[in-house]
């Protein structure tokens, strides 16, 4: 969930989003999202879901959909009465209207208060406490309200004051089947919306949907080793005399390995939900937002290695780079079942180290003037392929609404870029975006990017797709994995030379600046910043395991 302004060292709200400007043609195509907008200044000061500088009624519900509400109303009796998640149902129906965490879950029934689960997350939480100021550690906590399945996840400020600690709750409807989301100002609360209001166009990407950018629960580092948070892998540094140690709250933080597989299981939760709701009647209202998730990024995780970056020399063994950073391994292997033999590609520590160097690598913060040489804590953090979007891809395809063949073929079309690619995106103009039957659907747009590749050169997206449709449908499963199975190996073959893992650290970096330029980038110490210029050209990756730049 995002953080409250006052708190958070976003970068996003204090700079200009790229894919707003005429600058960023790049990561807007990239990205193959065509909802941004502009960010007013009423959106800066408050966070786009806040009162938009008006005094709110104390004790009363508001309403304010960034976007669509220029500034926040309070609910009406009707609104109010449609809002059927424990919050509206618990709380705010009964004229409550708690200003701190510790009121909130202790007016919660004794049963939540039982499946209660706190976690701990902060991107300064390795550094040690006397090199860096203001650390912002925010907890996130789960309930399970209603019965077993969790309704209520809780983002706030870890430590400090309570009273002016922000609050930020997304809560389940199980009669609507959507995520509330709702934020407390004062002693009023704000409703930013729901689900669905994540996916139209007025209110997409903006307030709160900046990082709830498709109407679910949100954790970037999902994946072992969990960068940031407290888990199995990590401790959360603190100081001897810091007062959160003395936080009930704090007491109770356990690993975010389990938080993990929460948050799996609400994305699969409102997924299932939002494609029954949506092919229902066999015809789907705007299949483009159902396929985006297929050719473009709408969103991305973080992965890393799993070792400490500090502990790396140039003798230690060799790396396991994310696999994640080279193709959508959880699409492609798990899902479609593309067969592979290649092990993950490896770097050696040798050149990881001097990479470290020679790149310049470090640690910085300009709102704290904080700069630490080396990488984050966990090595090579890079962004991939988001569990959102691959999930209803997932879908999709179990359902049997998008044949397996047609999602593999359009992955095949630059699989080596798993995020950010501009070809998969380009293919985006051919999906239909008014309604149409879900039966004929992949047809049609296999149909339309195909007869459009006869006039096309050979290498271009669409000759690409269409020479992946031509495989039969009994060989296009090995014909496929043999090609990713060629390619790991030439990155393998790279990786262990100078100029080829060079080249892998500026891909890598590459990504990062796009991901920079998301709203999904709230604080500047979540990734490295390296010499590589800022304004660099973007970069892509090839089949035959070398980088190119973007023209």
């Amino acid at each position: 969930m995002p953080d409250h302004p006052q708190s958070r060292r976003a970068t996003a709200w204090t700079g200009t989003n790229a894919v707003e400007e005429g600058d960023a043609t790049f990561a807007s195509a990239a990205l193959g999202d065509p909802s941004g907008h502009t960010v007013s200044e009423r959106d800066i000061a408050d966070g786009g879901c806040g009162p938009g500088r008006i005094p709110l009624e104390p004790g009363r519900l508001h309403r304010r959909i960034s976007g669509r509400d220029d500034r926040a109303r309070p609910v009406s009796a009707d609104e109010l009465a449609a809002l059927g998640d424990p919050m509206a149902a618990g709380f705010f129906r009964a004229g409550r209207f708690p200003t701190t965490v510790q009121d909130l879950l202790s007016a919660l029934p004794a049963t939540a208060t039982a499946s209660r689960k706190v976690y701990l997350i902060s991107e300064a939480g390795q550094i040690p406490p006397d090199a860096i100021g203001e650390r912002d550690m925010r907890y996130a906590i789960t309930v399970a309200v209603r019965d077993s399945q969790i309704d209520l996840l809780i983002s706030t400020q870890a430590g400090g004051d309570p009273e002016s600690a922000f609050l930020q709750v997304a809560a389940w409807d199980p009669a609507v089947r959507v995520f509330n989301f709702y934020t407390r100002f004062d002693s009023s609360w704000v409703w930013a919306g729901n689900s669905w209001d994540a996916l139209e166009p007025d209110s997409r990407g903006k307030g709160c949907f900046d990082s709830h950018i498709n109407g679910s629960v949100v954790m970037k580092e999902l994946r072992i080793p969990w960068i940031n948070w407290q888990s199995e892998r990590a401790t959360i540094r603190l100081a001897e005399d810091d007062p959160l140690r003395h936080d009930p709250l704090y007491q109770e933080v356990i690993g975010a390995q389990r938080l993990e597989l929460t948050v799996r299981s609400l994305v699969t939760r409102w997924t299932a939900a939002r494609l029954a709701a949506v092919t229902a009647t066999g015809v789907v209202d705007h299949p483009d937002r159902l396929l985006r998730h297929l050719f473009t990024t709408t969103t991305v995780n973080l992965a890393g290695t799993d070792r400490q970056s500090s502990t790396i020399t140039a003798d230690s063994q060799d790396l396991t780079l994310p696999t994640g950073f080279w193709l959508n391994q959880d699409l492609l292997f798990d899902d479609l079942g593309l067969s592979t033999q290649a092990a993950p590609p490896r770097a050696p520590a040798a050149r990881y180290v001097a990479g470290l160097t020679r790149f310049g690598f470090r640690l910085e913060e300009r709102h704290s003037s904080f700069s630490q040489p080396g990488d984050t804590f966990f090595a090579f953090v890079v962004p991939e392929a988001a569990h959102e979007d691959n999930e209803v891809v997932r879908q999709l395809v179990r359902t049997g609404l998008v044949p397996a063949r047609f999602a593999a073929c359009v992955l095949m079309v630059d699989f080596p870029n798993p995020v950010f690619s501009p070809d998969r995106s380009l293919l985006m103009r051919y999906v239909p975006t008014t309604p149409t039957k879900m039966t004929e659907l992949c047809g049609k747009v296999a149909g339309t990017i195909s007869d459009a590749a006869r006039t096309l050169p050979e290498d271009s997206p669409e000759s690409r797709f269409a020479a992946h449709w031509k495989v039969p449908e009994d060989t296009w499963p090995t014909a496929f994995g043999q090609r990713a199975d060629t390619y790991l190996r030439k990155v393998t073959e790279r990786l262990r030379t100078e100029d080829g893992y060079d080249d892998y650290v500026r891909l890598a970096e590459s990504r990062r600046r796009q991901f920079r330029r998301m709203r999904l980038n709230e604080f500047e110490l979540t990734l490295p910043v390296t010499s590589i210029p800022p304004g660099a050209p973007p970069l892509a990756m090839r089949e035959n395991a070398t980088v190119a730049e973007l023209t």
